[in-house]
């Protein structure tokens, strides 16, 4: 009787979702997702049933029934049997690829619907999604972008199906002639590089300890190839950006003789980039993880690229944060990271092309360097340890300037005493 009464109350609300008041809109959502607490298969059965009998129900209105649907699977993902959990799968597939446009709320919302069930249903998930991500076909973006999700919410239960996916996307990345198809293909190889790491970072408690890291090698590197040949020179920012958000974690999965050869290409079209984009985090994230990748296969070819790696760094450090944008504040973290890893393996170079600096006749070059220094001396203490007494005796002309900023940044220890000019 009880389900009887909370199915009467689900259908009225859900009548009244098209009311035009934005209020009694929001009323309704969290009316449906109240009930979900109560009867959560229930209320998830009539909303499915809703969308199914309403055909010419408008996108916005399917996209709150969606969205409540997401959070009642979210807080009772437990409680679901797996007919329920079918029923709600194949009701988000359908509806996130009903229409090939992109409906970004509406797709959006069964996309999260779907990630939020393969939480705990990842096979029944990944089965509905693998029959409409078949190869020869480019699949709908939103297929895509699930993918990607689903690599990020459910490290463990996706990786497995990794190599699967990867052997099914590599052709298709030739075949994807738009840009908003190649940002995707870029998010989901980012989030795949992600996860796959996490995956084997964790191997302790993951379901399959025999994956390894050249599993992936061979695949990564054909879709490397495409992406940093390809796509990267594109005109459009919003690919380029993708492309180098994709090609950091990449890099930790490239073979290692791969990476190597491709540095002196990679590193400087990386680097490029600086001068395309006002917005640079991205750039410095991605250049970071890079060059941990590099140092982590004892490459040779980063001593050669030191020079012009140290002076890019060192004008992004050097730009003004006072005031700024988190994006700015969030790119000197980055930047300050990539001197970290610079700091840990080229520790006399690093400190040859900072302490001249210390004596420029400009003061944001010299703040600059002090922050940079400041940084290395805590983060790779290891390194710096040995050479604090010699960046100190560097420091006469920051002690000596009045201003404040430099004092502040000059890193701890015995400070020098200024040099008598009588």
């Amino acid at each position: 009787m009880g389900e009887s009464r909370v199915k009467k109350l689900a259908t009225v609300l859900l009548d009244a979702i098209t009311d035009k008041d934005p209020l009694v809109q929001e009323q309704v959502c969290g009316s449906l997702c109240a009930l979900g607490e109560s009867q959560p298969e229930e209320a998830l059965g009539v909303c499915e049933e809703h969308l199914r009998q309403h055909d010419k129900l408008a996108h916005p209105y399917r996209a709150m029934i969606l969205r409540a649907m997401e959070t009642v699977v979210n807080n009772h993902l437990s409680e679901l049997d797996k007919d329920t959990a079918r029923a709600v799968i194949l009701l988000a597939s359908g509806e996130m690829t009903r229409v090939k446009e992109l409906v970004y709320d509406w797709q959006q919302a069964a996309s999260s619907v779907l990630v939020a069930v393969g939480k705990r249903f990842i096979g029944r998930v990944m089965e509905e999604l693998l029959s409409k991500f078949q190869p020869g076909v480019l699949p709908h973006y939103f297929v895509v972008q699930t993918l990607a999700s689903l690599s990020v919410s459910n490290v463990f239960g996706m990786v497995p199906f990794l190599t699967s996916v990867l052997s099914t996307m590599l052709p298709m990345l030739g075949a994807a002639k738009h840009d908003t198809m190649r940002v995707v293909f870029c998010s989901a190889l980012q989030h795949f590089s992600e996860s796959t790491l996490e995956y084997l970072a964790n191997l302790d408690q993951a379901p399959d300890p025999t994956v390894r890291k050249d599993t992936f090698a061979a695949d990564i590197f054909s879709a490397y190839d495409i992406l940093f040949h390809h796509w990267l020179p594109s005109r459009e920012a919003k690919l380029r950006l993708a492309v180098v958000e994709a090609l950091g974690p990449m890099s930790h999965l490239l073979p290692s003789a791969k990476l190597e050869e491709q540095l002196p290409k990679l590193l400087p079209g990386v680097l490029a980039l600086y001068k395309k984009h006002a917005e640079t985090v991205h750039v410095s994230k991605s250049l970071g993880q890079i060059l941990e990748a590099a140092v982590s296969v004892g490459s040779r070819t980063l001593e050669v690229q030191l020079d012009i790696l140290l002076a890019a760094l060192h004008t992004q450090v050097c730009v003004p944060v006072e005031s700024s944008s988190p994006l700015v504040m969030n790119n000197q973290k980055e930047v300050l990271r990539c001197f970290t890893v610079l700091a840990c393996c080229s520790p006399d170079r690093l400190l040859a092309f900072l302490l001249p600096k210390l004596d420029s006749s400009h003061e944001r070059t010299r703040v600059g360097t002090l922050q940079v220094l400041r940084h290395v001396i805590y983060s790779a203490a290891a390194q710096m340890e040995v050479k604090k007494p010699f960046i100190l005796s560097s420091m006469r002309l920051p002690l000596l300037d009045t201003n404040n900023q430099e004092a502040k940044l000059i890193p701890p220890g015995r400070q020098p005493t200024p040099k008598s000019h009588g």
